[in-house]
């Protein structure tokens, strides 16, 4: 039997005549799109935990966020200009029903979307409490998004380090929710409701 052999010379001058657009027509069938490979992210072996960091309250007083070990926490960066203001009355309600479970609420105040937060330091806490009644931590006004944001915030939306989330805010109430080991477990889009059964029962499953 004949062995048929293509010769090596012929195939380089097919791809050189063809120039790059012949390449492609040349390789993909007419109508098909050209997908490109995305690595995936390398996740840690070990997540971070969120006890590193230290912010600061609306009195300017460093806390650290160690201070909360063992708790499950629902971290929300608020504002009080905002269509979706109205939440912190269903945060409110949520950390009252789960509290003595051992969830705790972190209201973070942003101006980053639409210049609707503001207000500063005591003026945020009148608001917050002559409005809605909220009872839970809020913390002074950080950055949330791009480049400047906060280390929290850097933390929260990079999956390489928190291990489950490569999520940053699109906008006022986006929610992280936290394990009692400080590990980043899930979030919640700004529209997403406190009090609705999705973070209820991701809430449940870590009490």
């Amino acid at each position: 039997m004949k062995r048929v052999v293509f010769p090596v010379a012929l195939v380089g001058a097919l791809f050189l005549t063809a120039g790059f657009t012949g390449i492609s027509s040349f390789i993909k069938p007419a109508g098909m799109k050209l997908r490109f490979w995305k690595p995936e992210p390398q996740l840690p072996q070990e997540a971070e935990n969120i006890y590193q960091f230290t912010v600061k309250d609306l009195y300017g007083k460093e806390v650290s966020l160690a201070d909360y070990k063992g708790k499950v926490l629902l971290i929300v960066n608020t504002a009080s200009r905002c269509g979706l203001t109205p939440q912190l009355k269903g945060l409110e309600s949520l950390y009252e029903t789960y509290k003595d479970r051992g969830l705790v609420v972190l209201g973070f105040p942003s101006n980053d979307f639409a210049g609707q937060e503001p207000l500063e330091g005591e003026a945020i806490a009148e608001f917050c409490t002559k409005n809605y009644g909220v009872t839970f931590p809020v913390f002074d006004k950080v950055k949330v998004k791009g480049q400047d944001a906060c280390p929290l915030y850097q933390f929260l939306a990079d999956i390489e380090r928190n291990g489950k989330v490569d999520t940053k805010p699109g906008w006022n109430f986006h929610k992280y929710l936290i394990d009692r080991e400080g590990r980043v477990q899930d979030y919640f889009a700004s529209q997403t409701s406190p009090e609705s059964e999705k973070v209820r029962k991701a809430i449940e499953a870590l009490l």
